[in-house]
């Protein structure tokens, strides 16, 4: 199976094969002893643990909305779930921050007091889901592999695919996990990008400099390019000087459920997730893959930042960062540069 998916190259949109690589078997081999970071829900089924059970694995709901959104993640939560799970919300579970930003990445202590709520311990898997299917989960995953828990995965497709492919939802109310016992953890801090690096980043040209750190962000065209508004009253739109524009939603591709209205989101197959890359920063992607050039994903607020984190990381790039202020954090600020032309 994995020399098959290995024997087909990526297509960019001029026609242009990527080779596989030596490197790229290396990477594909070592992702594959490892914990994989998506799961289907036929996947998620076979790890739940019986009764008389001993497996080590705790289910979160990571969803999280907008905020002119007029849905609640928690209240949805208490629904319905995917059996066993727990309520992650990511506003709490995260740290003060001087501009009053929301679910900032918490402490080493916060993060490990909130496993413990959850039962969860160093050796549990645990599996992420949201209810878009695929939206503020890989946030959540980009947590706990920051903090080293590396047994972590996400459900794609979130509960939408869950039930669509048949499986039951819990809709008694959830029981309260057992605590546990979370040594605290160390915190990679290379996976995040204060706003210091980004202003300094933000002075080099990426055409002239092989080391420049390419940042793509996650929001939509309009939002870019400021000709759209942003969300959050009395921000400006447009885009930090040199960055890229990778709409998450392009790493992702919708899917109705049958007989209904309801529609969902997965990642998209590793062919067409290269494509997607090579199609919006064009000759950058390359070099991004091989690890030659390293990568920042950023959105509005670091939440959808995380889907463009998971996709790289499902093409095997090694080098990737998140900047958790994002564009809310940067935009804030009245010494910050903003540009508003398509780049």
């Amino acid at each position: 199976m994995l020399l098959a998916l290995l024997s087909r190259n990526g297509v960019n949109a001029a026609g242009k094969r990527f080779p596989i690589t030596s490197l790229t078997v290396k990477r594909a081999l070592s992702r594959s002893m490892t914990t994989p970071l998506l799961l289907s829900p036929s996947q998620l089924q076979q790890l739940l643990p019986s009764p008389t059970d001993t497996k080590q694995v705790s289910i979160l709901d990571s969803s999280w909305f907008m905020p002119n959104s007029p849905r609640r993640a928690n209240e949805e939560f208490q629904e319905k779930r995917v059996p066993g799970a727990q309520f992650l919300d990511l506003d709490e579970v995260s740290s003060i921050h001087e501009l009053g930003l929301k679910h900032m990445i918490p402490s080493e202590r916060h993060f490990a007091d909130a496993c413990e709520a959850f039962g969860i311990e160093p050796n549990s898997h645990v599996i992420l889901y949201d209810t878009h299917g695929v939206f503020s989960s890989p946030r959540a995953l980009f947590m706990f592999r920051a903090f080293g828990h590396e047994k972590s995965s996400i459900l794609d497709g979130g509960l939408p695919r869950w039930e669509a492919e048949g499986f039951p939802v819990e809709v008694k109310p959830p029981a309260r996990a057992r605590k546990s016992v979370y040594p605290t953890p160390v915190f990679d801090k290379g996976m995040i990008r204060s706003y210091d690096q980004m202003v300094s980043n933000s002075f080099t040209d990426l055409h002239s400099d092989p080391a420049v750190e390419l940042v793509i962000d996650a929001r939509s065209r309009g939002r870019f390019l400021g000709t759209d508004p942003e969300p959050r009253p009395g921000l400006s739109s447009g885009h930090i000087p040199h960055s890229l524009s990778l709409p998450f939603t392009a790493f992702l591709q919708t899917r109705t459920i049958p007989n209904s209205s309801v529609q969902y989101t997965t990642f998209l197959p590793l062919p067409e997730l290269r494509n997607a890359l090579v199609s919006h920063v064009g000759d950058h992607a390359e070099a991004v893959i091989q690890g030659k050039r390293p990568i920042t994903t950023s959105c509005g607020s670091g939440m959808t930042a995380g889907v463009l984190w998971l996709g790289l990381k499902l093409l095997g790039v090694p080098n990737v960062a998140l900047y958790d202020e994002s564009w809310t954090g940067y935009a804030s600020r009245t010494s910050s540069k903003i540009e508003k032309a398509a780049n």
